[in-house]
């Protein structure tokens, strides 16, 4: 392992968590588009609630380990760089519009394209380009005058923020845990499936590896390795970028946890027998997931995360970033789902 580049290490770990994520996904059904869509249409819950289980088990796996010295959640970008409430905002509701418009978020598409859906492949595509696009490209400036993001002037967020009124870190920490549990488990529907939250649970400690993992490499190369969860804008972006010129950072946790959500989906169909080629024969369907994409490579750069970037990763990193961008990309695929439904109903 110590001869090892950090890069090659680094892409491992997101590896490894990837290819849970993907599974989790293919054989536990974890889908945010899903869940909302399942809950408001579909009369059913279990797919919603599973969230309770997969963000309960990230944020006591995530702050336990912190507590313990193992993971290093001042490194992250949700507590190195200034909050900004406007942006959480804004980019949330892009990027849920988008993904009700593409059908998939960033990790969805990636999941989809694993079971052979070649229109999720035009997804990952547009919305990796247009991440960059807003990242580095055309639209950075515009990004950066409107949004900037400084680093932060001193410790933020959820503890951070309770701490100075004087609630105690650990009860914070076992209260906001028991509330995702006490949610997700008062449903008789995800109770009755015992696989799915075993599955949740599996998606949660996936990213507990993840900031535990890119943590021991962040001190181990001194500082060369930045600390993350899994998240799936930006990092679409870059493991495109390496796949055409191995330059982009190299080998990186980026490239390794895309590779392995599309591995883990991959094996989940095969599993489940659900792999089949599909592809666009709706012109009007292939231009909505165009634009839907492009939607969300902009507004996942500008909130710093997508569904799974801010929804799980910065909630379990008890980041104000996280439950705001995530009620705001939720609001905007409520938004993306009743125009969709509204218009192609008859007169």
């Amino acid at each position: 392992m110590d001869g090892l580049p950090f890069g090659l290490l680094a892409a491992l770990v997101g590896l490894v968590g990837g290819v849970v994520l993907g599974l989790t996904a293919r054989l536990g059904d974890f889908c945010t588009l899903g869940a909302l869509e399942s809950a408001i249409y579909g009369g059913s819950q279990s797919r919603l609630r599973l969230w309770g289980i997969v963000l309960g088990v990230a944020i006591l796996g995530t702050q336990v380990g912190a507590m313990a010295g193992w993971i290093d959640l001042e490194g992250t970008i949700y507590h190195s760089i200034a909050w900004d409430p406007v942006a959480s905002i804004v980019g949330g509701l892009m990027f849920g519009y988008g993904m009700a418009m593409a059908g998939n978020c960033g990790f969805g598409a990636l999941v989809r394209f694993g079971g052979g859906d070649l229109r999720s492949l035009v997804v990952v595509v547009v919305m990796g380009l247009f991440g960059f696009v807003a990242l580095s490209g055309p639209l950075a400036p515009l990004r950066v005058a409107l949004f900037p993001q400084p680093a932060a002037e001193g410790p933020q967020g959820v503890l951070s923020d309770l701490g100075a009124l004087g609630v105690p870190a650990a009860l914070t920490i076992a209260a906001v845990a028991v509330l995702c549990f006490g949610w997700a488990l008062s449903s008789a529907a995800l109770r009755a499936r015992p696989a799915m939250m075993l599955w949740g649970i599996a998606a949660g400690l996936a990213v507990v590896w993840c900031f535990a993992g890119t943590s021991w490499l962040f001190d181990a190369s001194l500082e060369e390795i930045a600390v993350e969860g899994p998240s799936f804008t930006a990092p679409v972006g870059r493991t495109l970028i390496y796949l055409m010129t191995s330059t982009s950072g190299g080998l990186s946790f980026s490239v390794g946890s895309v590779v392995g959500v599309l591995a883990g989906a991959l094996a989940g169909s095969m599993i489940r027998g659900l792999f089949r080629w599909e592809a666009c024969e709706d012109p009007r369907e292939l231009g909505r997931q165009v634009g839907g994409a492009a939607l969300m490579g902009i507004g996942g750069v500008l909130a710093m995360g997508c569904s799974v970037g801010q929804g799980v990763s910065a909630i379990a990193a008890l980041s104000w970033s996280g439950p705001v961008t995530l009620a705001a990309i939720s609001l905007g695929a409520w938004i993306g789902l009743r125009q969709l439904i509204g218009g192609f109903q008859p007169e």
